[in-house]
């Protein structure tokens, strides 16, 4: 084996790592939202939890993917720690798979169907179909496809590439003497751990190991602790993967490595005990990377059975490591899940609906205080304005990012720039909330009233402002485009009463009914109320301009609104200008 041996070993473990980088981001990225969304319905049922994590990670080919969304899910609190056990345990099967794939290096036969299972036959032809579909295809969807396609066969040309490199070493006395130092299982744990933790990928350290199986040097009793080695080193990315989230999330982190620690060491002594008593012939013989496949498999399902009975127990030994203390943070957007974008994505969408929330409280609240002033509602308001603020830069920061890093499909590209307009407008909702609650605090320090036309005038503006704000949030969090079309014919009526109700009201004053002082605050409180009403509307167009882009057959409709065309709009202003009109003050 000379320099150029080891030159095409390195080249072909680069290949494999790309490779997989780009089968896991498309299979991920034609996933879409479909895979936080599978975890949030996520049950305390174990064995339902088992079979997701076993699917999930099968689905996006990518164990440490599957790790790294969980810790995010505990952290933003859509996941208890309890339900992610189970999903660990299913992703620690369902990574096997990729074992059984990479084993198709070691089929040979004349016959040409079985030949074309191997790798170094049917890539070709899998990267001819692959990037003819990403050059030709213009949908988005066979584009994904194809460059999944074009990733699948990098990895089996790195893998292939690999195993060439390595044929030399069976020829080799000095490769010889050095297989003998594996023959310590302790030492083959060691190394498996190793290697798994620098390269970040136990997919590779297995692909490494069937290669080296091909040149017939590595024994079953080599392979073995090589293999329970490489599942501690895959522990790596958890553990990486909790660095600054709260102690909650952390607790993932621990528990995935508490299976594999505590499964390899039970596991290790049986070994011992095993060679000790019996010392079975089959530990010297040679193996395939089939046989290492069957190893791997068997090794993680015999963890899995030893484990799962015990996840109470598991739950109870990361709350002994990592213990409760006050400082977590309620928000935390981690960027580190950007190598799944769709889950990324949906970290970002509980955040918006936090922020949907607190908005919603901050226009309560200042809407009692026109009738029950509070100083404590009043702390409160600018405590949860400074929260908002807060969601604004966190959540714009985190989807500029996001956009940036790339993997998103085209539904998911609408649901951030749904999210870019929706924290502008929330957050300037906030502000205009605040605005009226200061009208009703400068009424309360100067112990002003209004006139009883004038407080009719209120109560009725805001019943018809509650019923628009209600209708724009509720839209927005349901994408319900019933109730964003009611917006904009109730949003023409409140304009109109707004500029109606300032023109009684200079009526008032000029007639000494109510005076100056009332009718400047009465004036900043319409105007408050026309900016609730306008930032709600936009907030309702969004989500029709959303569905428009997903079907351009609606394309139309907000023309329409804009118009006042649409047959649909004539009806619900009569309806909410009978409902809130002048006889109604």
């Amino acid at each position: 084996m000379d320099i150029f041996n080891v030159f095409a070993l390195l080249g072909g473990l680069a290949f494999f790592l790309f490779g997989m980088n780009i089968l896991s981001g498309n299979l991920q990225k034609m996933a879409g939202g479909k895979l936080e969304r599978m975890l949030q319905r996520l049950t305390d049922n174990k064995l339902l939890g088992l079979l997701f994590g076993m699917v999930i990670t099968i689905a996006i080919q990518s164990s440490s993917a599957m790790t790294v969304m969980l810790v995010g899910f505990v952290n933003s609190g859509i996941m208890k720690v309890s339900q992610t056990i189970s999903v660990i345990m299913g992703s620690d099967i369902g990574t096997t798979l990729t074992a059984w794939i990479l084993s198709l290096t070691g089929v040979e036969s004349n016959n040409v169907f079985i030949k074309l299972l191997n790798p170094k036959y049917f890539s070709p032809i899998v990267a001819l179909i692959g990037i003819l579909l990403y050059m030709v295809s213009k949908s988005e969807k066979r584009k994904n496809i194809g460059a999944m396609l074009l990733g699948f066969s990098i990895l089996m040309t790195g893998m292939t590439s690999m195993s060439t490199a390595m044929s030399p070493l069976k020829d080799m006395p000095e490769f010889q003497n050095l297989l003998l130092a594996f023959s310590n299982p302790l030492l083959g744990v060691l190394i498996g751990m190793v290697v798994t933790a620098v390269v970040q990928s136990s997919a590779a350290t297995i692909g490494i190991l069937q290669a080296l199986s091909l040149t017939g040097s590595i024994t079953y009793g080599m392979a073995i602790p090589i293999v329970m080695g490489e599942n501690i080193g895959t522990c790596m990315t958890a553990i990486l993967s909790s660095i600054g989230v709260n102690r909650k999330a952390k607790r993932v982190a621990a528990i995935h490595v508490a299976i594999k620690v505590i499964g390899t060491v039970v596991i290790l002594a049986l070994y011992y005990v095993v060679m000790a008593v019996f010392n079975p012939v089959i530990m010297t013989r040679a193996t395939s990377p089939v046989d290492i496949a069957l190893i791997h498999t068997v090794f993680n399902l015999a963890i899995v059975a030893m484990t799962f009975p015990f996840q109470k127990q598991l739950e109870k030994l990361s709350n002994w490591i990592i213990k409760d203390k006050e400082d977590d943070t309620e928000l935390f957007l981690d960027e580190r899940l950007f190598v799944t974008p769709a889950v990324a994505l949906g970290e970002c969408n509980q955040a918006m609906m936090k922020m949907t929330e607190l908005t919603e409280k901050s226009l309560d609240i200042a809407i009692d205080l026109v009738y029950r002033y509070d100083p404590d509602d009043m702390t409160f308001l600018n405590q949860n304005e400074d929260r908002i603020d807060n969601y604004e830069d966190a959540l714009g920061s985190y989807i500029m990012k996001l956009n940036a890093h790339g993997g998103l499909s085209a539904d998911s590209r609408i649901r951030t720039t749904k999210i870019l307009f929706g924290i502008n407008e929330f957050e300037r909702l906030a502000d205009h909330a605040l605005n009226v609650a200061h009208s009703a605090e400068e009424l309360h320090e100067k112990g002003l009233k209004y006139s009883a036309e004038a407080q009719k005038e209120v109560d009725n503006l805001i019943k018809a402002v509650r019923e628009i704000y209600n209708l724009a949030i509720e839209s927005y969090r349901e994408d319900n485009l019933e109730k964003a079309s009611c917006c904009a014919p109730l949003q023409a009526v409140i304009e109109e009463l707004c500029d109606e109700y300032k023109e009684n009201h200079v009526n008032r004053i000029q007639m000494c009914i109510c005076g100056g002082e009332q009718g400047f605050v009465f004036n900043d409180f319409l105007t408050a109320c026309s900016r609730i009403t306008g930032h709600s509307m936009n907030i309702a167009a969004s989500i029709l301009r959303s569905a428009s882009s997903r079907n351009k057959a609606d394309a139309g409709y907000m023309h329409d609104i804009k118009s006042h065309t649409n047959k649909a709009y004539a009806e619900l202003y009569d309806l909410y200008f009978e409902k809130y009109g002048t006889k109604q003050a």
